[in-house]
């Protein structure tokens, strides 16, 4: 199925509860997807399409027993695609599906239900009201409300973000997956809660990519499935690839993966480099693989209701080429334009107009003036820099800059030249009160396991390779880094190893 007849399929009248159904029409008996068991959690699963459209089609008259059309609905069981087919019967039942990741906390999970005023709770198949036979879709317009998804909270109380029918029908594009990567498997690990892990989902459903499902990511396993079922793409995110390393990927056989993607957070240069070569770009016969993988990164947010731009690390082009293009974001995926605000070659914070962009926050007006402009454009909190033919460059978080003494240290290349050493699998740097220079820069240090490398190794190492100003004035090494439910490290957190 080419793109164009996704966008017919799915776009003609955009309804997330008619996904299921629309799919099983153009795929039937098709292989949809097959989820591993997890002890103590989502249980082991094979659907074709036409099967999945029969369970949302049930869960949709459960849903409905239970909720009105319009009625908020928390789909909070365990990771896996049950969840995701709950979250479509949600939409089918004409009611906004209010997906929480199963690792938050019970406090956490709280908010949620009563900031979204939900009338129901799935947390177990016990929650939902008895079945009633088959659904009807029930029938809604394009931009009414067909998801509320809570921002991770890194900083503060999550926060709901309006997603429509159309953003996120429109996220489906097929980006023009070759042939010969969309006929195999997909593996990936992600939760569905988050809006890269949802979209992702929702995406290789369209294409009629097979996903294998891993409810809960764990290296050894990813590994034993890419050596035994021999996926041709692997989604992820960075936090995937570090402990795919840190397992022994590289001691692997992973060649018959012919594309990986990462979302969600930056990743360095080097290690998506590495996984290239460990991929292949085609196997032949008697000769066996040959070439290098594809490897590409998205851009987004959930305010954007996924990924707007993409960058490529090309295979067979070598580490100069590469480098060209390790801090850009790439080009925007079609419909999406992408503005730097400030003069051309400076920095300035990254804003983004499209069709999957939020309608705005629940219950939060001033926060959603703050970041939807009355124009439509969304001001991201990223910072860029302007690149030729419509690129950009990513430099970091608005709040991921450092006053240091008058210089600005942006936080992601400082954790970049530290992950350059060969023991450390993860950097985190932040800014902390300096009465003389106004902020001090200082990070936190993931190491290898079984490494011993020490602070004074790691500061002397990123005085090689860092002005003086940006070099952390303080490190501390650790073997775990806090993480929200969306594997982004919680920096809030990192102060107190420094008070």
């Amino acid at each position: 199925m080419l793109p164009d007849r996704i966008a017919l399929l799915l776009g003609r009248d955009p309804h997330l509860g008619l996904v299921a159904e629309r799919l099983a029409g153009a795929f039937g008996d098709r292989p949809l997807v097959e989820q591993a068991a997890e002890p103590g959690g989502a249980e082991a699963l094979t659907l074709t399409y036409r099967q999945a459209a029969t369970e949302v089609s049930q869960m949709a008259a459960s849903i409905a027993a239970g909720a009105a059309p319009g009625e908020r609905v928390v789909v909070g069981v365990a990771n896996g695609y049950r969840f995701f087919l709950l979250c479509l019967a949600a939409a089918r039942a004409g009611c906004v599906a209010v997906p929480v990741n199963p690792q938050m906390t019970e406090s956490e999970i709280d908010h949620v239900v009563s900031d979204s005023g939900a009338t129901l709770v799935i947390r177990s198949d016990a929650d939902l009201p008895r079945r009633r036979g088959l659904s009807a879709a029930s029938p809604v317009q394009p931009d009414d409300e067909a998801a509320l998804f809570y921002t991770s909270g890194t900083t503060g109380q999550p926060k709901g973000v309006r997603l429509t029918h159309r953003a996120l029908t429109g996220t489906i594009r097929g980006v023009g997956l070759p042939r010969w990567i969309r006929a195999d498997e997909a593996l990936l690990g992600l939760p569905v809660a988050h809006i890269y892990g949802f979209v992702a989902y929702l995406e290789l459903a369209a294409l009629g990519i097979p996903a294998f499902v891993l409810p809960r990511f764990r290296p050894d396993d990813a590994l034993d499935v890419i050596e035994e079922r021999r996926p041709s793409i692997v989604l992820g995110v960075p936090s995937t690839y570090r402990l795919l390393l840190e397992a022994g990927a590289e001691q692997r056989d992973l060649s018959s993966v012919r594309l990986w993607v990462s979302g969600a957070d930056v990743l360095s240069a080097e290690v998506a480099r590495t996984f290239q070569q460990l991929g292949a770009t085609v196997t032949i016969p008697l000769v066996g693989s040959v070439g290098e993988a594809l490897f590409v990164e998205g851009y987004g947010m959930v305010e954007l209701g996924g990924a707007v731009a993409i960058k490529v690390h090309p295979p067979l082009v070598g580490r100069f080429v590469d480098r060209l293009v390790e801090l850009g974001l790439g080009i925007p995926l079609p419909g999406w334009q992408l503005k730097v605000v400030g003069p051309r070659g400076e920095v300035g914070e990254l804003l983004v107009r499209g069709p999957g962009t939020m309608k705005g926050y629940h219950g939060a007006a001033e926060a959603t003036a703050a970041v939807l402009g009355r124009d439509g454009w969304v001001h991201t909190g990223d910072l860029a820099r302007r690149g030729p033919l419509g690129t950009v460059t990513f430099v970091g978080r608005v709040k991921d800059v450092i006053k240091n003494g008058g210089y600005s240290v942006y936080a992601v290349e400082v954790e970049r030249a530290l992950e350059e050493h060969e023991e450390v699998a993860e950097a985190a740097v932040l800014g902390l009160p300096d009465e003389r220079r106004g902020e001090r820069v200082v990070a936190v240090v993931r190491r290898m396991p079984g490494s011993a490398v020490a602070e004074d190794e790691l500061l002397a190492f990123a005085r090689d390779r860092l002005s003086t100003y940006k070099v952390p004035q303080e490190i501390r090494v650790v073997d775990q880094l806090p993480r929200t439910g969306t594997e982004k490290v919680q920096k809030a957190r990192l102060r107190a190893l420094f008070s």
